[in-house]
């Protein structure tokens, strides 16, 4: 009966994923289908409903909301603006400056922001125009916005690496992630960087003036209490001053005032942001409840035990079952949303890899670096249809362009996966 559950569930699933029913729907469906063959019609719907209700049940999972609130209240509140102009500042005068400027100011509003959408929306509407009058294709200037926007996924504060520890069953806390991404996404832009240099030399993209020091300056004085919310919010949860939830009601607070003080938003905007952020809050949530439910059934079908004894058995080198992951994350990624995939395969593999001798905080990060590159993929690819919408160009012509950035990632990928000294430096540093 266990073997027939489980291909109903997966069946189920891949089938209600194509015929385009959204995830959250198809994983819930698919997880009741499949439970309904083991017990009675009225005890599985309400186990279903109890499992996706204390799925939620997390104090930590308090700061998802808050922390998309913070970015939404960034998002329309000029943040953005300030912080292109001090990236500009910076390394507009090298060869492909303006690029250069994308990936900088995408990656410290993702960072600030905690969102890759965020990010890519708002760097992404403003930069695109600008990198069209220097010469650069649209399609192009899509592609690194959409790929430079994952950084803030790493860079911490993350929403995403605050559903890893819950999904780590707190074997990984949050503080350690946080610092731990500091360093791959650091390494992820450069990386983009270092193609965007080569291309630029090649097809002689413009430079830009070279800013003297003291306009360096001024763009550093107006950005600096916007970059000072990655030192308040991280500085805090690392020092043990407050908690990540603590931390997001504070982001808010400070996004707010700041926001206020800068005068690029009123008191009366404030509705129009609730509202914003509380719809995508709520979509977040209900893929939390439906993936804990299904991660729940996973446990009790025994499919991570078959899963981890299938990998160790059959692949005895632990490099060859690292890379196995990484594959099937990577093609997970094309199809489901990272929250779901987080929750629901953080329990499958998290048991393998320790078992290897990788620590959970960087399996972390390379979960959660695997899924950035689903996102900017067909068919799913969030962050691929929102770049490709912002920059008004269709999703076929930025695929030929984002293919070189792609491979890119996966190279940092791969470099993170088998170099665990790049994630855990920091934490090993600070002892967390």
């Amino acid at each position: 009966m266990e073997i027939i559950s489980i291909i109903v569930l997966f069946v189920s699933f891949f089938a209600l994923l194509l015929i385009k029913v959204p995830v959250a729907y198809s994983i819930g469906i698919s997880t009741t289908l499949s439970l309904l063959l083991n017990i009675d019609k009225l005890p599985g719907i309400t186990t279903i409903a109890q499992r996706m209700t204390t799925g939620i049940d997390s104090f930590a999972l308090l700061a998802i909301p808050f922390f998309v609130l913070a970015g939404e209240i960034m998002k329309q509140g000029g943040i953005a603006n300030r912080l292109i102009n001090f990236a500009k500042s910076l390394v507009a005068s090298l060869p492909g400056g303006l690029a250069y400027v994308n990936v900088l100011a995408s990656m410290l509003f993702g960072a600030i922001s905690g969102s890759a959408v965020a990010a890519a929306s708002a760097i992404g509407s403003i930069m695109t125009d600008r990198m069209e009058e220097e010469g650069y294709p649209r399609a192009l200037s899509a592609s690194v916005n959409i790929t430079s926007s994952t950084t803030g996924l790493l860079i911490p504060p993350s929403n995403i690496l605050i559903v890893y520890a819950l999904a780590s069953g707190g074997t990984a806390s949050v503080a350690a992630l946080f610092i731990a991404g500091y360093l791959p996404g650091i390494l992820l832009g450069f990386a983009i960087m270092g193609y965007i240099a080569f291309i630029a030399i090649n097809r002689r993209y413009p430079k830009g003036e070279r800013s003297t020091f003291s306009e360096i300056w001024t763009y550093f004085r107006k950005a600096f209490f916007s970059l000072l919310l990655l030192i308040v919010v991280v500085g805090g949860i690392v020092a043990g001053i407050f908690t990540a939830t603590e931390a997001s009601v504070i982001a808010v607070l400070y996004a707010a005032v700041l926001s206020l003080v800068y005068g690029d938003i009123k008191v009366k905007d404030f509705p129009s942001i609730l509202l914003s952020s509380g719809k995508t809050t709520s979509v977040v949530m209900f893929l939390i409840c439906t993936s804990m439910a299904m991660s729940w059934l996973f446990s009790f079908e025994g499919i991570p035990e078959m899963i981890s004894s299938f990998l160790l058995d059959s692949l005895n080198n632990k490099f060859a079952i690292f890379l196995a992951i990484n594959i099937i994350l990577l093609i997970v990624g094309t199809f489901m949303d990272m929250t779901p995939a987080v929750l629901i395969f953080t329990p499958i593999f998290l048991p393998v890899v320790t078992t290897l001798g990788m620590d959970p905080v960087h399996f972390g990060i390379v979960i959660v670096l695997n899924l950035c590159i689903g996102i900017c993929t067909p068919p799913v690819g969030t962050l691929l249809f929102v770049g490709s919408g912002v920059a008004n160009v269709s999703v076929t012509k930025v695929i030929k362009s984002l293919v070189p950035f792609l491979l890119i990632m996966i190279a940092v990928l791969m470099l993170i996966s088998f170099i665990p000294e790049i994630s855990m430096f920091l934490p090993n540093l600070f002892e967390l």
